[in-house]
């Protein structure tokens, strides 16, 4: 009859630990991906941003040592990311393709202009930035026309601030959930344990020496729940990396490791916290409360 009984709070001990370890795992493997998330997010919003091209038209009278000029003061400047100089008999080619005939024909004579689109680094790509760098380039006395699409740029700052809300705002939802779960989780691990903390403080043991053997076995668990959620979050990066290798995915290491060592970092604290309040209400329960 007793070793049936131990087998069955063995099983029991078991499948407490299993949940722990589970629930850690699943929390902490969701707000992994949702840092990696975050953080590509960014670079999906610069990259977009850097795609934004502002196109600098050049009067006729510009030689080529003028555009040349231009062309390495804009290797040097700091918002360039990349630019790319249009001829305008390029111009004319990309033009004939789109329409479908030579519009020359007609004309008589090519009435494009040579130019430079110039793709901004992201931070440039801002209302008050680029109105600044065409004030700037507008100055040159060569230049005839600058044109970029003005509402685009509004419209995808706009988009980004609200996007960036909502990911914050869902951050700490789920943060604040991962944390209920853990705690409940833990809280019934030692609530199968509250008769013998209240044993070992009926025989004199302190608080600290109760706590510290619950705290550590949890911090374990919650270790071994990271560990898991790390391992399954590489496998999702690798994944990706493969599946879609344009994305860059694990260009930014730096971060990357960032979320994964907090991913760790986080399940240790939020075990440790959750188990050592949980005992503390257990050990300040009188006797009678226990049932």
């Amino acid at each position: 009859m007793s070793s049936s009984f131990d087998k069955f709070q063995k099983r029991r001990l078991i499948s407490s630990y299993f949940s722990v370890v589970l629930s850690v795992f699943l929390v902490l493997f969701l707000l992994g991906i949702l840092g990696l998330f975050i953080i590509n997010s960014k670079k999906l919003a610069d990259d977009f941003k850097e795609k934004i091209a502002m196109t600098v038209f050049f009067k006729n009278e510009a030689n080529d040592s003028i555009l040349k000029a231009f062309g390495k003061e804009l290797k040097i400047a700091p918002y360039a990311r990349h630019t790319v100089y249009v001829t305008k008999e390029q111009a004319a080619k990309q033009h004939t393709d789109i329409i479908g005939e030579d519009f020359m024909t007609f004309l008589g004579e090519n009435p494009l202009q040579n130019s430079y689109d110039i793709h901004l680094k992201a931070d440039y790509v801002e209302k008050d930035s680029i109105s600044k760098i065409e004030m700037r380039l507008r100055e040159n006395p060569m230049i005839a026309d600058i044109v970029y699409d003005k509402q685009l740029v509004n419209l995808v700052n706009d988009n980004i601030k609200k996007v960036s809300m909502w990911i914050l705002i869902i951050s700490g939802f789920l943060t604040f959930i991962a944390v209920l779960l853990i705690n409940s989780s833990l809280r019934l691990s030692i609530h199968s344990n509250r008769f013998i903390i209240k044993t070992m403080q009926m025989v004199g043991a302190t608080k600290a020496f109760i706590r510290r053997p619950f705290v550590m076995r949890s911090v374990r668990l919650g270790m071994l729940g990271a560990l898991l959620a790390i391992i399954a979050l590489l496998g999702v990066l690798y994944y990706l990396e493969t599946k879609f290798p344009d994305l860059g995915i694990l260009d930014n290491k730096p971060f990357i490791g960032f979320v994964l060592l907090g991913v760790f970092g986080a399940g240790v604290l939020i075990t440790w916290l959750s188990t050592h309040f949980a005992t503390q209400r257990f050990l300040n329960l009188r006797t009678d409360d226990l049932y």
